[in-house]
């Protein structure tokens, strides 16, 4: 039997991996390190909360002498490290915070994966999942590859590409075995609506402004979270040590194009007048270091591990709204911050 930690595994991508893990692989001893703050929601996890191959453990990757403690406890054979700040523009307004959770964290963890594994590296991986964000960026043309120099321009993407070099380090010098994954913006259930479709949707629904920045011609590549969670399984366990591999959902939509076709949905889903929605839009002053346009080429990843993304953004986008429209309540306990109280509830007896 495989130990596996997950770190973040509360989170919106975190939840997604550990669901898999637990379900995909019963043989599999699934450990979910999650500290629980605002963005970690162990509600998420409610159907795999009993199964007998998975658990929680709360921690924070910051403490360097807990993780040591947690690797000599469990003997992980491999992570899988998703625990991260990383919204942007909680970066802009705290980016030492981001400093701390996201490299070192990252260091503590690669710190403890060494000391643990010093004598027996055999079938052993410490998979690091990363962002498009580090590469900065593009223009009208072009996507990123594996080999696109780094350009980070946020405090958020300048955290994570310093923790995505401190992993490719400790490949190098220490022999340690680590893989790199960049992913673009991921969708879909369980969100904190905190980024751009969960909370647009709320205040949608809710009829409340939807904020856009600068003129709303921002380029993202969307990505669905559940395609996202099988690319770093299929990564995981057939991926190349000591190599990159970027991940993307190969859905380029403008911010406002993306907004207009939501506002669209909504209103034929909720019953309401073509176009109503849209009057909701408000331009507000444009993030400081916003960049213009990400998009990832996953060649690489297809043709050496053969994963394709399984839907298009308008199929995606429509089940994502379903979910938030039949889940209102996990919708309401997030925004209302009732959600906080589940780990008490739920784990404090135990």
């Amino acid at each position: 039997m495989k130990t596996i930690l997950i770190t973040g595994g509360a989170g919106f991508i975190g939840s997604h991996v550990v669901r898999l893990f637990v379900n995909k692989y019963p043989n599999y001893r699934i450990v979910n390190l999650d500290k629980l703050t605002y963005a970690g929601n162990l509600a998420n996890l409610k159907d795999v909360e009993e199964c007998a191959n998975y658990e929680f453990v709360k921690g924070d990757i910051v403490n360097g002498e807990a993780m040591l403690s947690l690797f000599r406890q469990y003997q992980f054979d491999g992570v899988i490290h998703l625990a991260a700040e990383s919204h942007v523009d909680r970066s802009i307004s705290n980016p030492t915070e981001f400093v701390f959770t996201n490299v070192i964290g990252t260091v503590n963890l690669l710190n403890a994966a060494r000391a643990i594994w010093k004598d027996n590296r055999d079938d052993k991986l410490f998979y690091h999942i990363s962002t498009d964000e580090v590469y900065g960026s593009l223009g009208k043309e072009g996507m990123f590859t594996e080999t696109t120099k780094y350009d980070p321009h946020s405090p958020y993407s300048a955290s994570k590409a310093s923790s995505d070099h401190f992993v490719r380090a400790y490949c190098d010098t220490f022999g340690l075995p680590t893989l790199v994954s960049n992913c673009s913006n991921n969708y879909g259930s369980y969100q904190f609506p905190e980024k751009l479709i969960p909370l647009f949707i709320h205040n949608i629904r809710n009829k409340k402004p939807l904020p856009v920045y600068g003129k709303g011609e921002n380029i993202r590549d969307w990505l669905w979270v559940e395609d996202h969670a099988r690319a770093i399984d299929v990564i995981f366990h057939q991926g190349t040590v000591g190599e990159t591999y970027n991940i993307g959902g190969h859905n380029e939509w403008t911010n406002i194009d993306l907004i207009k076709l939501m506002c669209a949905v909504m209103d034929r889903k909720l019953g309401r007048a073509s176009g109503e929605s849209e009057k909701l839009i408000t331009y507000v002053k444009d993030r400081a270091g916003h960049d213009l346009r990400y998009a990832i080429d996953s060649t690489k990843l297809q043709n050496e591990l053969g994963w394709v993304p399984s839907i298009q953004f308008e199929e995606g986008l429509e089940k994502t709204i379903d979910w938030y429209l039949d889940n209102e309540a996990w919708l309401e306990n997030v925004t209302s911050g009732d959600y906080q109280k589940y780990y008490e509830e739920q784990y404090s007896k135990r």
